[in-house]
């Protein structure tokens, strides 16, 4: 009997399963489905969980960003890929940051994109931008914004890296690097729709941890990073995320909270 892979049914998660499938010598791909909120992504997570308690499945596929911060009993991070290019992604006008037109309208959902991007470009207009890849492009091309900000790593996996304008400047892969994240967004109690960004890079004996954390309107925002010793990742994260604790980010973040409703 092959290996049975439960994942979503995107064009990326179709692609990033089949990936790991191919990985593996082969396996069949599951794709699970979940009713709810469209823009609930936990709604699948849970869907590929259940397939894998239910036995549906032996091994699920995710985008580390969607999983939540506690893993679910009987279910446990087994491995984790090579690494993609981990940069956002600018697709519109302008050749860079600092080139990007006064007042630009740029679509993205995440609120740590739109954090980051504020802080450095406070006179951008950001705009939300739901959908998958090719739907957030094809607003693009509509006119409904001037640029749109996407994952690097999605477009180069599915093989549209020539979308790419730049890749965004940002706070700069291995399953050290992937424990030290979440452990730092865990003890921050953030989700996917929190901004902050989270990265770490092993570098021979170093593992170096670095975070942001942010209003949604860029206005204010605490940074911090730290090296480790890359032998206990989730100890890193922990440490980074209270030094961004001490420094106001809690507060940074009940704000935050408070102003989405």
């Amino acid at each position: 009997m092959a290996l049975r892979i439960a994942t979503r049914g995107s064009a990326l998660a179709l692609t990033q399963s089949g990936m790991v499938a191919e990985m593996l010598g082969g396996a069949e791909l599951v794709e699970v489905s979940s009713d709810g909120d469209p823009g609930d992504k936990s709604r699948f997570v849970r869907a590929v969980e259940t397939a894998l308690l239910e036995g549906r499945a032996e091994v699920g596929v995710h985008s580390a960003k969607d999983l939540p911060g506690e893993e679910v009993e009987g279910l446990e991070i087994a491995a984790v890929p090579p690494r993609e290019d981990p940069a956002d992604a600018w697709i519109g006008m302008g050749s860079s940051l600092e080139d990007a037109p006064e007042g630009a309208r740029v679509g993205t959902v995440s609120l740590r994109r739109r954090a980051q991007l504020l802080a450095v470009r406070p006179d951008l207009r950001v705009l939300d931008l739901n959908g998958n890849v090719d739907t957030r492009l094809r607003k693009l091309a509509d006119g409904g914004y001037d640029a749109i900000i996407l994952a690097a790593a999605g477009l180069r996996r599915l093989g549209r890296a020539e979308e790419i304008g730049f890749r965004v400047p940002a706070d700069a892969a291995s399953l050290a690097e992937l424990r030290a994240e979440r452990a730092c967004f865990t003890r921050l109690e953030a989700d996917c729709s929190t901004p902050i960004g989270v990265h770490a890079t092993l570098s021979g004996e170093t593992l170096r941890i670095g975070a942001f954390v942010g209003l949604p309107d860029g206005s204010e925002w605490v940074r911090d990073e730290l090296d480790a010793d890359p032998s206990d990742p989730h100890a890193a994260g922990v440490e980074l995320a209270k030094r961004l604790l001490g420094a106001g980010a809690g507060e940074l973040l009940a704000r935050a909270a408070a102003e989405a409703g």
